[in-house]
């Protein structure tokens, strides 16, 4: 579920490191290890605890890799930054919770996608509850996300306001900066279940959309690798077992 913008600033927590050429699978399987980035700041999937990283991803991506029989490096840094950086060459895969789309499409590769979600609309207001409650509203959206990119296809919008990091945009609701935010369907669900006293009002859907890993475009026997580890860790419980841990349900597209 998200994003589309390249940046630049560096998350802090695990930095961003040397840029390093691209690699195939075999180059990577040479090395055993394969480096992996992601965002470290969009809680359940990416996020850290002091100075460890975790989430969905995280532990999804480990397990994926170990049936790959590589080890991770991680990099950890802002999410505007990090299609681009593959793009450099300064990591082999993505997995930050991109939304797929036609123009992402043209300028990475996806794997097969490891979980289905969509943008929900929430508000302290319970009437805005879709998007034509929105005509006329202030709307937080992340920089960069399928969030940004979808609401401002609205018409009557007032205002969108792009924040660096998700959380900034729900903030920007909670202070009452903003009448709504647009965000991720299981990231609605565990703001609104671990601060229940912030009286968000989750109404429905604007859109709805499928999460995959990036590779760098025609990195084709990598892609095969990632798919079949995906279909082996589904296959065989571990995903299920990390999506309840951090989800509380299976969260894997159904079709």
């Amino acid at each position: 579920m998200k994003r589309f913008l390249f940046a630049f600033s560096v998350l802090t927590g695990l930095l961003l490191g040397a840029a390093v050429q691209a690699r195939s699978l075999d180059e990577i399987k040479a090395s055993g290890t394969i480096i992996v980035a992601t965002e470290g700041a969009y809680p359940p999937f990416n996020f850290f605890q002091g100075s460890k990283l975790t989430g969905f991803e995280v532990e999804l991506a480990e397990a994926m890799v170990k049936k790959m029989g590589l080890k991770i490096e991680w990099k950890a840094l802002a999410f505007d930054a990090l299609l681009a950086g593959l793009r450099q060459d300064r990591w082999d895969m993505v997995m930050a919770s991109f939304g797929v789309t036609d123009a992402r499409s043209k300028a990475v590769m996806f794997t097969n996608p490891y979980y289905c979600s969509g943008g929900l609309i929430v508000s302290k207001d319970a009437t805005i509850k879709d998007a034509a409650s929105l005509v006329g509203k202030t709307v937080a959206v992340q920089t960069g996300s399928t969030y940004m990119e979808n609401v401002r296809k609205l018409v009557g919008v007032k205002e969108v306001k792009n924040f660096p990091q998700d959380t900034d945009a729900r903030s920007a609701l909670v202070a009452g900066r903003v009448d709504a935010w647009v965000s991720d369907r299981f990231v609605v669900k565990t703001a609104t279940e671990t601060n229940p006293g912030l009286g968000l009002k989750v109404g429905d859907y604007l859109f709805v959309e499928r999460i995959a890993a990036a590779i760098k475009k025609g990195n084709a026997p990598l892609a095969a690798a990632v798919d079949k580890a995906l279909a082996e860790v589904l296959a065989d419980g571990t995903y299920k077992a990390i999506s309840e841990k951090f989800i509380k349900e299976d969260i894997r597209c159904k079709s």
